[in-house]
């Protein structure tokens, strides 16, 4: 039989422990995969190539705060800007109150909007009937697909934020990867059916020429909106993001000690099934070493033990969480989950190698009490 062989029969020599142990590591590192996935999502990823030359001009007080109409051509004339739109978020209810039924909704210009977002596809005489249709609107494909929409479709909002219900025909239908699952339609709509919108924007986003323009810009709009009443902050689509994130606290901080405390309580687990093994195989141990084995390969035999039941475990749980985050970016009940939420590969091989060194830690203590097992006082052990 081969060394390794051997390891892996007496990691399952007690097969309920064995397998108890595996699948506290599989949850504990499928908590940790889903952290760093999340951490990744909101902190690493960068979007879409395109999303890099875009630049989000909000209000400097607060989102909720609304920006004037005529911004808009005075960010157009800043050197750099290719194209810029009014957005508006319109937080309306499809339907009812339920998660299954819940999905973001964006005023916009449609006439230019496909310049700033270039990275989705629209056929294009779908595009050119949802800019002629001002009660038009366009969706995601993931959207249509899950409501069974098609082209034509009329379709009904409930405001809560404003005080209408838009009636909407389905002009077109885009498609983006990742799905962004958004429904956009006419800015115009909203203004003529809300007189307190009109003249206003909740943001301004703008396309500019190269990844180089995006300081400069994102500088001169700020300051010359600086000392006027509605004073702007411009940032990049990626910090846009984050910001929405801020507003629930210090998530950096609150996934870092989830990840802590599941990385601790591994090594307990692990080092207490793993002193528990060897307090149970002393005799075994005094055998081996009188059949020649020495301390070197007796504390090798027990750091593999250790080591295959945590990647093992290890591997339990990135299956488990490459499932979940599959379900919750599908699911119409996961609200919040990033577009494209999924486990990267760099981040499976970061857990497995968590793993590793856990089981190479909380066995090292235990191998090294074995190694030094007395080979008279082992046999004479009974236990």
């Amino acid at each position: 039989m081969t060394l390794a062989g051997f390891v892996v029969k007496s990691a399952f020599r007690n097969k309920r422990r064995s397998i108890l142990t595996i699948l506290s590591v599989g949850f504990s590192l499928l908590l940790l995969t889903l952290m760093m996935t999340i951490w990744r999502s909101f902190y690493i990823d960068q979007g879409a190539p395109e999303s890099a030359k875009r630049v989000i001009t909000r209000h400097k007080t607060s989102l909720a705060n609304f920006l004037p109409s005529y911004y808009r051509e005075k960010i157009r004339a800043v050197p750099g800007v290719v194209a810029v739109v009014p957005m508006t978020w319109f937080g309306g209810k499809y339907i009812d109150d339920r998660p299954e039924h819940n999905f973001t909704q964006m005023a916009t210009d449609p006439d230019e909007y496909l310049k700033v977002a270039s990275d989705k596809i629209v056929p294009a005489d779908q595009l050119a009937a949802w800019q002629r249709d001002r009660a038009g609107a366009m969706v995601d494909i993931e959207l249509a697909k899950k409501y069974g929409w098609k082209v034509g479709d009329r379709i009904t909002l409930q405001g809560t934020i404003f005080e209408v219900n838009p009636e909407l025909t389905i002009r077109a239908i885009y498609t983006m990867d990742p799905s962004p699952r958004i429904l956009y339609f006419n800015t115009k709509y909203l203004e003529e059916a809300v007189p307190w919108f009109k003249g206003t924007a909740g943001f301004y986003d703008t396309r500019v020429a190269t990844e180089k323009d995006v300081p400069g810009v994102q500088k001169a709009i700020d300051e010359m909106f600086h000392d006027s009443p509605a004073p702007t902050k411009s940032e990049t689509e990626h910090a846009f993001r984050l910001s929405f994130i801020a507003q629930l606290g210090n998530v950096k901080a609150f996934i870092l000690s989830i990840c802590g405390a599941v990385v601790f309580t591994i090594l307990l687990v692990s080092a207490n099934t793993m002193a528990m093994s060897v307090r149970s195989r002393t005799s075994e141990v005094a055998v081996l070493k009188t059949l020649g084995f020495t301390k070197q390969r007796v504390l090798s035999l027990f750091v593999g033990e250790s080591v295959a039941l945590a990647m093992m475990g290890g591997v339990l749980g990135i299956l488990a969480a490459v499932v979940l985050t599959l379900f919750l970016s599908k699911s119409p009940i996961a609200l919040g989950v990033p577009a494209g939420f999924h486990v990267t590969p760099p981040t499976m091989l970061v857990a497995l190698l968590v793993a590793a060194f856990v089981g190479l830690v909380s066995g090292s203590l235990p191998a090294y009490n074995a190694s030094r097992t007395n080979i008279v006082e082992g046999l004479r052990h009974i236990g």
